[in-house]
């Protein structure tokens, strides 16, 4: 490495020699392209330093270091001692794993970069009692990493969309159908000839991109790069000279035109902001479902479309539903009211391609592989449209506990409704919380259209019939890269990426409720939680109930996955007992500590450590891009917007339900991310503690509105009419926790 800026020192004292930095800036001659410079610290924490306040000035400085030189790569290595830079700065790792000394590591190496270093022990030097260690880098640079990918792209341009639209405005579509027998043979005439439309009018280009191409790259860029690249071979140095000058030049311009593009996405008129205001001044109202689609309707779900978005097997494009929404709104509302007048799907709307996507980032088996499914665009703009009419209907019939694809429902209402419980009933000594968290094998393709349709029935819905009709004979092939699979015909379960799947799962699984009031039953679509509310050691209403959930499976065609179905104890007497394990169809359900529930990371004591640290390292992560963005100079007031899209919104997930319990250390960890955006951005930001006070009061209040909510009892008016009737709280974390701390502050 060859050294290109000079080095600084920092020494920080907190104690006895606590804590000793060196930033050492240095650019080696040759390095990957993604990596502009690099920044080595040295640290010495001495073992009577105060560990933490150490870690924090340390990420604070390595922080204000990220923010001078966001391009850069920070390798931090030194003796930390007992200290672990992760806890602080989680996006750091690790890359020591062998004893530096005795059988401890006290010599830590950290970077950001993934599998950078292999770490291999080597004698002492001298009388030195910490051996030496050899960092083999293994890092590989993006572009080797995957191999360039071939996209074809159609270029949509005012033209081409003219053209396109007068290809439509100009088709008589009654040939088409007076030329079709039937349903299914005027569908597949209509989206093929719209395909075929499209494919003439529209050119494509097909084009090369690495995995490390800078997002303002352009056409002129690589030329001048390419002339630059041949003065230089030619050993002309004047002519070397002008045309590097012309690249800088060219980079800078490119760079400000990115940054004015990005300004405009940004600052794009929201018509649906405004439509909800005027909604809001006008007192409108939705008016009562019907089956009958207006053209207004299609239209309006048509310009909905997302243009990148992939077609299904028919070939129709979001991009030509966008674009033609006006042509193309007459004749598909036809079709959409004959396939409901007549109860029947056409076959060309049930075709689907399954794409296995993968779940983890390396492959073991075929269970590692998610199904997704490719279908008709114009299918899934027709589901859209059922939808809001099934919700309209079978909205005040659903399972009060089911809080998936409902109206003023959210995953936060039902994590905060489960602690309730669950501290609720843990006030009284003696008490004890089993938690069974139910995992069901493809739960969306094991549903029985004739048993779904006799539930529905149950509900006055008018167009059961229609809905068996989608979900049975589904032509379904798969594609894996190049290779296609031969086509099946299924006539069970619904297929993830349908519109419709999830609010069919929430009617298909509505009768599976809990019939003590004891045990209770949350669900969120196929995410099914069992909560046994134990009082002195009796567990039989517990047991009861998780026998009845495996027999109600066993009715409805879904299989429990007793590999994945796990149980949590809550309990906090003083030397609990062991604890009988639970047994689901001879299978012992393995007992955990900690589980992700709904997205919220819960603990066996009941903490938010855990569940803080994924935030604070995916706010970390998303800082980078704060400063990458804040490099093309862009208004405050945009970067402030990124910040509250990218960055606030992962320190609020879930705020409602841990940041009243949250510690205090792990409020200023999420506090100095705060901070580093402010000093990024050059503005003042909302603290955490408005944010969770506003997000409290926005919620409760719709609760409040609600008669329907589970929540809603929880909120009741004192004589007075102007305050809230506190919780009865017994405990601290009781008193903590999201309803009574809710009613605190809606009463100050």
């Amino acid at each position: 490495m060859a050294p290109r800026m000079a080095a600084t020192l920092n020494i920080v004292v907190g104690g006895p020699a606590a804590l000793i930095k060196r930033f050492r800036n240095c650019k080696p001659f040759h390095s990957p392209r993604e990596i502009h410079l690099f920044i080595l610290v040295s640290v010495y924490i001495s073992p009577q330093a105060h560990v933490s306040l150490s870690l924090q000035k340390l990420a604070d400085q390595i922080t204000e270091t990220e923010q001078q030189h966001p391009d850069s790569v920070l390798i931090v290595l030194g003796d930390f001692n007992k200290a672990k830079l992760s806890r602080e700065l989680p996006k750091y790792r690790q890359h020591v794993t062998c004893p530096t000394r005795d059988s401890n590591i006290l010599d830590h190496c950290y970077t950001t970069l993934r599998n950078a270093y292999h770490s291999v022990p080597r004698a002492a030097l001298g009388l030195s009692d910490h051996c030496l260690v050899h960092l083999i880098p293994t890092y590989r640079q993006k572009l080797k990493s995957a191999k360039p990918v071939v996209k074809t792209v159609k270029r949509w341009t005012n033209e081409t969309e003219r053209v396109l639209q007068a290809c439509f405005k100009w088709t008589d579509w009654s040939v088409f159908e007076a030329a079709a027998n039937d349903l299914d043979e005027l569908t597949e005439t209509v989206t093929s000839y719209i395909s075929f439309c499209e494919d003439v009018c529209i050119p494509s280009r097909t084009y090369l991109t690495y995995n490390n191409n800078k997002p303002w790259l352009t056409k002129k860029l690589k030329q001048l790069h390419q002339a630059k690249e041949d003065a230089y071979r030619n050993g002309d140095r004047v002519l070397y000279n002008q045309a590097r000058n012309a690249l800088n030049k060219e980079i800078r311009a490119a760079k400000k035109n990115y940054a004015k593009r990005l300004e405009d996405q940004f600052f794009s008129d929201d018509s649906v902001s405004v439509w909800k205001g005027l909604k809001a001044i006008t007192n409108y109202k939705t008016p009562s479902p019907s089956t009958e689609i207006s053209e207004d309707e299609v239209r309006q779900v048509f310009r909905k479309n997302k243009r990148r978005k992939a077609p299904g097997t028919d070939g129709v494009t979001p991009a030509c539903l966008k674009t033609c929404a006006d042509q193309l709104a007459p004749i598909l509302s036809q079709i959409f009211n004959r396939s409901l007048e007549l109860c029947e799907v056409p076959s060309c709307f049930k075709r689907s391609t399954i794409i296995p996507v993968p779940k983890k980032p390396k492959i073991t088996g075929l269970n590692d592989y998610g199904p997704v499914a490719l279908t008709s665009v114009v299918m899934k703009s027709f589901e859209k449209l059922v939808l809001a009419y099934l919700k309209n209907i079978t909205g005040p019939l659903l399972d009060p506990l089911q809080f998936a694809y409902r109206a003023n429902r959210s995953v936060d209402d039902a994590v905060n409704m489960g602690l309730h419980f669950i501290l609720q009933h843990l006030d009284e000594t003696g008490n004890y919380v089993r938690i069974l968290f139910v995992d069901f094998s493809s739960a969306f393709n094991t549903i029985i259209p004739t048993l779904l349709q006799s539930k529905l029935a149950q509900f006055s819905v008018p167009i059961c019939q229609w809905i068996t009709s989608f979900l049975t004979d589904r032509q379904q092939l798969v594609r894996l890269g190049k290779f296609t699979s031969h086509g099946r015909t299924t006539s069970t379960g619904a297929p993830q990426g349908c519109v419709l799947s999830p609010l069919l799962f929430s009617l298909y699984s509505n009768d599976c409720t809990s019939k003590d009031p004891s045990v209770k039953l949350l669900k969120f679509a196929d995410d099914t939680t069992l909560i046994g509310l134990i009082n002195d050691g009796d567990e039989s209403a517990y047991r009861q109930e998780v026998k009845e959930l495996a027999v109600w499976c066993s009715h409805n065609n879904l299989e429990l996955n007793t590999l994945k179905t796990v149980e949590m104890t809550v309990d906090f007497r003083r030397n609990p007992p062991a604890l009988p394990p639970l047994t689901i169809m001879d299978s012992t359900v393995t007992l955990v500590e900690t589980f992700r529930f709904l997205g919220t990371t819960l603990t066996q004591n009941l903490k938010w450590d855990n569940h803080i640290d994924l935030i604070v390292k995916k706010a970390q992560q998303r800082l980078y891009f704060l400063r990458q963005l804040r490099k093309f100079n862009l208004p405050k007031e945009l970067l402030k917007q990124f910040y509250s899209a990218i960055i606030e919104s992962i320190l609020c997930t879930s705020i409602t339900v841990w940041f009243s319990s949250a510690t205090k250390t792990d409020l200023r960890r999420l506090q100095r991310i705060v901070r580093t955006a402010e000093r990024i951005i050059g503005t003042t930001l909302p603290t955490l503690q408005d944010l969770y006070s506003s997000r409290v009061s926005k919620r409760v209040s719709k609760i409040i509105l609600d008669p329907s909510h589970p929540a809603h009892i929880l909120f009741e008016l004192l004589p007075s009419g102007r305050r809230y009737r506190a919780r009865t709280t017994k405990t601290a974390r009781h008193r903590k926790s999201f309803f009574p701390q809710a009613i605190y502050l809606m009463n100050s």
